[in-house]
């Protein structure tokens, strides 16, 4: 595996790096540098520190690894792959992803899975170790989004308005939804035995790679 330093590189310089490596990378001193790894196929990326919006944009097959927080729009259209993030994200999470999947092991800001779609055999996932912002789901059109509020810390596991808009695909909320109000055009029920079952391979998946070393 090779080391990419990012302190003084912008965004164009790393990800030429990238495009040229024939192994695995790390880039270390990365802060705020913008579509790191946008269109990225066929490699494994790990990010120490916090990369800017749009990261993993288009991605294609390629797993990115954040070693912290990571800001908005992250896998902005995604394909196909994975991205792992280890702290929270910003706005806009996987903005009309078509594919692959998005594990967050803490909070996710305004508008997750904002128009996330299915394509064929394309079928995007979308996790959040923590609570949600508002407008989640927002135009929802396939996929599956998980929020398993693991440390709310006295907040609302989702904030207002999710599913606006919404006409496809699956949300799946972990505990009481009491207080949530959610759009007349969905249909909000307590999960069945065989919804968990459909989010199993998911949910092992997320477990598993929380408890990796990185």
């Amino acid at each position: 595996m090779q080391i990419i330093d990012a302190t003084n590189l912008d965004f164009k310089a790393i990800n030429k790096a990238l495009r040229q490596a024939e192994t695995d990378y790390t880039v270390k001193g990365c802060c705020g540098q913008r579509f790191l790894a946008a269109g990225m196929s066929g490699k494994s990326l790990t990010i120490e520190g916090i990369p800017g919006n749009a990261l993993g944009a288009y991605l294609n097959n390629a797993v990115i690894t954040v070693n912290a927080n990571a800001q908005d729009a992250v896998g902005d259209t995604m394909n196909e792959g994975k991205i792992l993030i280890r702290g929270n994200i910003g706005d806009a999470a996987g903005y009309a992803m078509r594919g692959g999947k998005i594990y967050v092991q803490g909070n996710a800001g305004y508008r997750a899975g904002i128009h996330m779609k299915a394509y064929r055999e394309k079928f995007p996932v979308l996790i959040i170790g923590g609570c949600a912002g508002s407008f989640l789901g927002e135009y929802q059109a396939g996929g599956v989004i998980i929020v398993l509020g693991l440390h709310k810390d006295g907040r609302r596991i989702v904030g207002n308005f999710p599913c606006t808009g919404m006409h496809g695909g699956k949300m799946f909320l972990r505990g009481s939804c009491e207080k949530i109000c959610f759009p007349k055009q969905v249909t909000a029920r307590c999960a069945a035995a065989e919804d968990l079952e459909e989010i199993r391979e998911y949910l092992s998946e997320y477990c598993l790679d929380r408890k990796s070393v990185v």
